[in-house]
């Protein structure tokens, strides 16, 4: 769900099991950034009235599979644990890994509520040597037509792509959703041709094409600007792309049709808007 916390309008995981909801739940923990979570926490309380959008799915379960295997760690948890619900309330099989640090596993209580729900199981580590090894374990064990979800720090959602890959899974049953975006170089000075307009944009290093063609007029939809959320997607006729984000799966990046376009760089252009 998409909310406006102050000057900044941010994406937040509900954590219900979105079955005909009469309400919206999120869980934001707190960080003296300036960022929209202090915001909420400092001027949100009962009765308050916010402006929200959505909500949309980034990070939907995949309906077909046999199981899913749920992993989070820190805050990570908040998707996660909505997926775990939503698997309790439809009588799916579920496994939630759940790694967090001494004195800080927010919603561990929820989790251990869920366990033994249906077809629910509960696995915890404390600490990132424990949680990787036990990710490695469960891979291993997975019945044939499992997918698995991850959310939580970088370092640790590459540890589950490692770890899964090793393992023989496919990335098309391996699920990630990213908080913190990847560091980004600057980049080379490329052209764009936008074929409704005929216009030709040069982009610059360190400049991105959402902001080029925000500038020459065209009302692009976009929120995080860090290639994470998927908004500024768009549709690319020829040119070779340099994709930069981490949401498009491979197959979309090999197509070679779209792109997004707050991160995302390339060489000769052309964009279907």
């Amino acid at each position: 769900m998409f909310i406006q916390a102050g000057v900044k309008k941010n994406a937040y995981s509900l954590v219900g099991d979105g079955v005909n909801p009469r309400q919206y739940a999120i869980s934001v923990r707190r960080q003296e950034t300036g960022g929209g979570s202090e915001w909420l926490h400092a001027n949100v309380s009962t009765g308050s009235r916010v402006v929200v959008e959505g909500p949309r799915s980034m990070f939907s379960p995949d309906l077909g599979a046999r199981k899913y295997m749920l992993v989070a760690a820190g805050i990570g948890v908040t998707p996660v644990l909505s997926h775990a619900r939503a698997a309790a309330r439809w009588g799916r099989q579920a496994e939630v890994i759940y790694i967090y640090r001494p004195n800080a596993a927010a919603h561990l209580d929820d989790l251990r509520n869920l366990d033994g729900k249906g077809f629910i199981k509960l696995y915890e580590a404390e600490g990132r040597q424990a949680g990787s090894a036990l990710i490695r374990e469960r891979f291993h064990v997975q019945p044939l037509g499992t997918h698995a979800y991850a959310c939580g720090p970088s370092e640790m959602l590459e540890s589950f792509r490692t770890a899964g890959i090793n393992a023989g899974w496919s990335s098309e049953r391996l699920h990630l959703e990213r908080f913190d975006p990847p560091k980004q170089e600057p980049g080379k000075s490329f052209q764009v041709h936008v074929t409704s307009t005929g216009q030709t944009l040069t982009v610059e290093p360190s400049v991105s094409l959402l902001e080029k063609l925000l500038e020459a007029g065209h009302p692009i939809p976009n929120l995080c600007r860090q290639g994470v959320c998927g908004e500024c997607k768009v549709q690319v006729k020829s040119g070779t792309i340099d994709h930069r984000d981490i949401v498009l799966s491979e197959d979309e990046k090999n197509a070679n049709s779209s792109m997004l376009c707050c991160v995302s760089r390339g060489e000769e252009i052309e964009v279907d808007i």
